[in-house]
């Protein structure tokens, strides 16, 4: 996928999510409503990959896991272990910065349901494709869930059967870095308590840690 752009702000590869974007911008004019931007370092150690953008969140403020709950988990366990300035975010001009971690998501629209298709997925896997290979070295990657575990391997031409998913499993690529699992920190997994706050910051710590990260707190 070498060449491949980062991000698009006006693909419509998927007519299925752009109908829905454009019925989104339609109820809610000062949404976002569009394809949503990575954020953090270009060239990151930590990559962080998510599903799709949140009807309330992302997709309204403009920056993955902003102005919703799987968010504040995410950016509160972020600073508790050194890896940004601040322990919120709350919009994309806020001055949050993020340190060698990048968050992306494996869908870079809002589908319906918080559900994309496998052919959205498919359609988004080159710009996924295109932020593993910028990543430093040595790196990690880590998957919050099953659908974004499975675009990582689909974007590393990987098998599904070569890498299986679970909360806390830890696989050595072939390239040198790590692909880490964890349970999205979605608001259903935390409060049906299949994730808790103390299982995501004991997975976030060991991805800094093979991520070779310098420690300065947590």
């Amino acid at each position: 996928m070498s060449g491949a752009p980062l991000f698009d702000l006006h693909c419509r590869r998927c007519p299925r999510l752009a109908s829905f974007l454009d019925e989104v911008k339609a109820k809610h004019p000062d949404y976002h409503a569009r394809p949503v931007p990575s954020f953090g370092p270009r060239r990151p150690r930590l990559l962080i990959v998510g599903l799709a953008p949140g009807m309330h969140g992302a997709n309204r403020t403009g920056r993955p896991f902003t102005g919703d709950y799987a968010g504040e988990l995410l950016y509160e366990t972020l600073h508790a272990l050194g890896l940004s300035n601040q322990p919120t975010s709350l919009h994309r001009r806020d001055p949050l910065r993020l340190l060698h971690c990048r968050i992306t998501n494996a869908v870079k629209c809002l589908p319906p349901e918080n559900k994309p298709v496998g052919a959205e997925v498919r359609n988004c896997n080159d710009y996924l494709g295109a932020e593993l290979a910028a990543m430093a070295p040595g790196g990690v990657i880590l998957a919050l869930g099953g659908v974004a575990h499975g675009a990582v391997l689909k974007a590393l031409g990987l098998k599904l059967g070569d890498a299986p998913f679970g909360h806390g499993n830890e696989h050595r690529l072939g390239d040198g870095r790590w692909l880490v699992d964890s349970y999205h920190c979605s608001r259903y997994n935390t409060q049906t308590r299949r994730l808790t706050p103390a299982m995501f910051r004991r997975v976030m710590r060991r991805a800094r840690t093979l991520a070779r990260i310098p420690t300065k707190r947590g």
